[in-house]
């Protein structure tokens, strides 16, 4: 899409490491479609899991999709901006809403003005000259004094015509009711063509019972057919039954189940109803295919079999007919088939309670024609009340779009010293740490994928209230160090509202947090890996010294119980070249220990130099890997984990991560009594030791320094010595 182009002049600040665009006038408001989006800082947000009230975000999301796009919020601020003097009273951000604030200069302006005013009189505040959001959202209040309302909901009271009243209670029976404005319940257009609809169908549907051969036996008809399909499937068993006992009699005690079958249910508590004797045939299975229906009949059927003869058989084939045959059965069906057709193509049944009298009461009535005026006329009065719904609106947005603004074309509510931003949840108190920076999830493994992209130490944590309310946080820690910060470490949250929840733990993901924590990060490992060194060495001694004394007490209860002293073990033989090796590698060490101590002696003034050089040969890589990521910590990745669509890198720098996370710092004034009696005590003997050790190892460097130079390091270098002078020359000899 191509970049619109701006005759407005805007203002860039620049925090997180990106320009960010000031909003602070109305101008900026209404020019607001021409900024770039690509100068946006977020493209899009969801509607939950925000500290601004859903109702309004909902509002502002014209698809409804659960997202709040570039778009959508431009239309926002246009509407509400021309329907206010002053459109830069957005950036406010306050509540109440003062009438004197609306534009009264277009019709659909006025008509909001007035229904403002309107809303006030109705809730008993005529004389305020501003109404907050609550007000405007109290529409059981608002709507009580007018029964029709503009909703399209008619309710009962809507009319004083007592058969009107009644028609509508009937549809609201039949159909359920729809709740208004006002917290009555009416009925809808479409309810009321519903219902005729349905009466029409039903008195139609029912008049076609009277038709020849369908209603059998009259009013009886209904009974006689629900008892026949009570028994319709065991019948029918039974039935199957009979022809295989005829077709080989050797099936019939298989086919009347075995005696284990009724060794099973005869040892639990026996009730006729029990699905176990249900299960079992109607009567005794035998070839002659009669059915019994008073007498030797299965005891959990006998009620139904009974209602069968009496509502039934006793109709067609008389009182004194105890037995069905297979083809009296057929023809009992074929009796009341036509009947059953036509109850299953009932139609109408949801006014099928108010009987075929009322319906056609009803249908004869002119109540339709009466609901149709009541719904014209609550349709006339559709514009004036949308006007107080559209007076909500536009205090829902006086309030909130402020917020939204300034978290979504910009963060300056994130990087500001006295605001939170709206995807901050609260504070999570934990490990003598305060941390601001904590998102809602509703799935930490999945947000944890996208999440560890930040670069940035995240705990997850889960947070419940007593009441058993839960939610699920991403807390990330931008100071101190992690050294205390493990699964299950518990804490406390506390809410945007105030309300304290108990957190935990549940998953880390560990980034540095800070280059002071990566400087000691080696040493620690370091004291680490020692300690566990000892550990196993401490381990593997305390193993060998028990297998030792095992040993020992077996070879002693070995001895008292022979009498036989056992034959001491080979003494081991004394090697010489092993204590010679041994003496070796000391003295590799000494002198490379001497060799070390003398050339860090032999710096001289430059010792601070050396120790330097040592700490960031040690420190040095940890602090550059850890200053790398530190430069690249971005809260981007976090909140697009979560739904959001972010334009810009949002650098988490250094100095802006010590704001988002405290740590425990005593008061300014506080008073501190160092004296604490339960810290271990120093023993002198330890300290003089160290020393002695220091001064030994000295020594041995200034003797090693000596031998190398010829004299000690504090003893200037003595000048060059001169050449001897050339011996006079000899004389000559004598002249022969």
């Amino acid at each position: 899409m191509a970049s619109p182009t701006s005759s407005h002049t805007w203002t860039f600040f620049r925090t997180g490491g990106i320009d960010q665009v000031a909003l602070s006038t109305g101008e900026d408001l209404l020019a607001l479609e021409q900024l770039d989006q690509k100068l946006w800082v977020a493209l899009s947000c969801p509607v939950k899991g925000l500290e601004i009230d859903e109702k309004t975000l909902a509002l502002i999301d014209t698809d409804q999709d659960g997202r709040i796009r570039v778009p959508e919020l431009i239309a926002a601020v246009k509407w509400a901006a021309a329907r206010l003097d002053r459109p830069g009273a957005l950036l406010q951000g306050r509540d109440r809403l003062a009438l004197e604030a609306i534009n009264t200069t277009s019709p659909d302006s006025a008509i909001l003005h007035s229904s403002a005013r309107q809303i006030l009189r109705s809730l008993g505040k005529g004389e305020d000259e501003a109404l907050s959001t609550a007000d405007a959202a109290n529409t059981a209040a608002i709507f009580s004094a007018s029964v029709l309302n503009g909703s399209g909901i008619i309710p009962p009271e809507a009319t004083e015509d007592p058969a009107v009243q009644a028609l509508i209670k009937d549809i609201i029976a039949c159909l359920g009711g729809t709740v208004s404005r006002n917290g009555t319940t009416g009925v809808t257009a479409a309810q009321i063509d519903t219902f005729f609809n349905d009466l029409a169908a039903y008195t139609a549907w029912v008049e076609q019972s009277g038709t020849k051969d369908i209603a059998v036996l009259g009013d009886a008809t209904a009974a006689a057919c629900n008892a026949i399909k009570a028994v319709r499937t065991k019948v029918e068993d039974y039935f199957a039954r009979c022809r295989m006992a005829a077709f080989d009699p050797r099936a019939i005690a298989a086919l009347n189940r075995s005696e284990s079958e009724y060794l099973a249910i005869a040892t639990k508590d026996l009730r006729l109803t029990a699905d176990e004797v249900a299960e079992f045939p109607l009567a005794r299975v035998e070839s002659s295919q009669q059915l019994p229906l008073l007498q030797g009949v299965n005891p959990a059927w006998t009620t139904a079999l009974a209602t069968l003869h009496a509502v039934a058989v006793t109709p067609i084939f008389g009182a004194d007919q105890t037995t069905l045959t297979a083809p009296e059965w057929l023809q009992l069906n074929a009796k009341f088939a036509p009947y059953e057709t036509w109850l299953g193509g009932k139609a109408g049944s949801a006014v099928e309670k108010l009987g075929l009298p009322r319906a056609k009461e009803i249908l004869a009535g002119a109540g339709r024609e009466a609901l149709a005026t009541l719904v014209a006329k609550d349709k006339a009065l559709e514009p004036e009340f949308k006007a107080i719904s559209d007076v909500e609106r536009l205090a829902r947005y006086h309030r909130d779009l402020r917020d939204l603004l300034h978290n979504f074309v910009n963060f300056a509510d994130f990087f500001s010293n006295d605001r939170l931003a709206v995807f901050q949840a609260g504070t999570l108190y934990l490990d003598s740490r305060s941390c601001e920076l904590c998102i809602r999830v509703d799935n930490p493994a999945a947000h944890a994928v996208l999440g560890a992209m930040s670069k940035a130490y995240i705990a997850y944590v889960d947070c419940v209230r007593p009441g058993g309310e839960k939610v699920q946080l991403a807390a990330c820690f931008t100071q101190g160090d992690s050294d205390y910060l493990f699964v299950g470490r518990h804490g406390v949250f506390y809410d945007r509202k105030g309300r304290d929840w108990d957190a935990t733990i549940t998953k880390l993901i560990d980034n540095p947090i800070s280059v002071r924590q990566a400087f000691w990060a080696p040493y620690k490992k370091f004291v680490r890996f020692i300690e566990e060194q000892v550990a196993k060495r401490a381990a593997a001694a305390d193993t060998d010294a028990t297998a030792k004394l095992q040993s020992v007490a077996t070879s002693t209860v070995d001895t008292a119980a022979t009498g036989k002293t056992a034959a001491p073990g080979a003494k081991p033989k004394f090697e010489v070249g092993t204590v010679a090796a041994l003496g070796v590698g000391l003295g590799a060490i000494g002198s490379l220990l001497g060799g070390f101590v003398a050339g860090f002696l032999g710096l001289g003034f430059y010792m601070p130099i050396g120790i330097l050089g040592v700490i960031l040969l040690i420190s040095g890589p940890s602090m550059l890997i850890a200053w790398i990521k530190l430069r690249q910590r971005n809260l981007g990745p976090i909140l697009d984990a979560n739904g959001w669509a972010i334009n810009g890198r949002v650098k988490i720098s250094v100095p802006f991560g010590t704001a988002l996370t405290d740590q425990a710092e005593l008061p300014k004034d506080a008073k501190r009594i160092l004296g604490d009696p339960y810290a271990p005590k120093k023993h002198p003997l330890r300290t003089w030791l160290l020393v002695l050790v220091v001064l030994v190892l000295g020594a041995i460097a200034v003797r090693l320094d000596h031998n190398r130079r010829g004299r000690y390091f504090w003893q200037p270098e003595p000048p060059p010595a001169l050449a001897p002078a050339e011996a006079p020359a000899a004389p000559a000899a004598p002249a022969a």
